[in-house]
């Protein structure tokens, strides 16, 4: 009876035993950081690989320090111009500090959503329809300076915010289109002026040259009628240079 028993006892313990290393036993991937608490204490981080805790005791919170995204849903957004649109973006961020995310705040991607979501209100507020559009590189860069600023005590690095989409009203819509088609037209307008700017400035350069050798005009004459010729026309008017009528008439006159 005593042998049966003492054999029950020692499977109990083994029992107990391989429970206990069981609930003791952690692995961590190489992303992973083990932040551990011992009756409630911060005493410091462990991993990634094999953990021991103590059961009971000891208290592992896993914390990926993987790069994550976070989308901002569409803001109404009132620009510096008085213009509402809806904006939506991206936000890129790591944990940098695993401590500091569980123990700074409850709940840091939530609380980095809201952050997001006040400051692009907030910057965008502050800028022109047309910088929106524009200039949105340089936007992107303030809105991370300013979010991961904001999200530093939490130990979260934000690396990247991206504005994703801008929704434009229907009515602003159609006078930025008219306002594109008007310069579109200003500046044909101003490529057409510039060329003949340039072509009367090659004419007059090119008078000037003739005007010294006035067997070049004559070469000019002669090769106009050439061209003249190749034409598949039934008239051809041949100019007669004014110097040579004068002649004539001079000479008749003095008969």
């Amino acid at each position: 009876m005593d042998a049966i028993f003492l054999t029950i006892l020692i499977i109990a313990l083994m029992i107990l035993i391989l429970i206990l290393l069981t609930s003791s036993i952690r692995i961590l991937r190489e992303y992973e950081v083990g932040v551990i608490f011992r009756l409630g204490r911060y005493i410091g981080n462990r991993g990634p690989g094999f953990v021991m805790i103590i059961p009971g005791i000891e208290k592992m919170i896993r914390v990926d320090k993987r790069t994550r995204t976070i989308d901002v849903p569409p803001q109404d957004v009132i620009t510096k111009d008085n213009v509402t649109v809806k904006v939506n973006a991206v936000l890129y961020f790591r944990i940098i500090d695993p401590a500091k995310s569980v123990i700074e705040v409850e709940n840091f991607r939530y609380a980095a959503l809201q952050i997001s979501q006040t400051t692009l209100r907030s910057i965008l507020g502050q800028a022109e329809l047309d910088e929106l559009l524009s200039k949105r590189e340089k936007i992107n860069s303030e809105l991370a300076e300013v979010i991961d600023e904001l999200t530093d005590p939490w130990g979260v690095k934000v690396t990247v915010v991206e504005i994703k989409d801008v929704e434009i009203p229907q009515s602003m819509q159609r006078a930025l289109a008219a306002q594109a088609e008007a310069e579109r037209d200003r500046r044909a307008k101003v490529i057409n002026a510039e060329g003949e700017l340039q072509a009367s400035q090659k004419l007059l350069e090119a008078a000037q040259i003739m005007s010294r050798s006035p067997i070049s005009i004559q070469l000019r004459y002669l090769q106009t009628l050439r061209e003249i010729a190749t034409e598949q026309n039934s008239t051809i008017l041949f100019p007669i240079p004014m110097d040579l009528i004068s002649t004539v008439i001079d000479k008749l006159s003095k008969k």
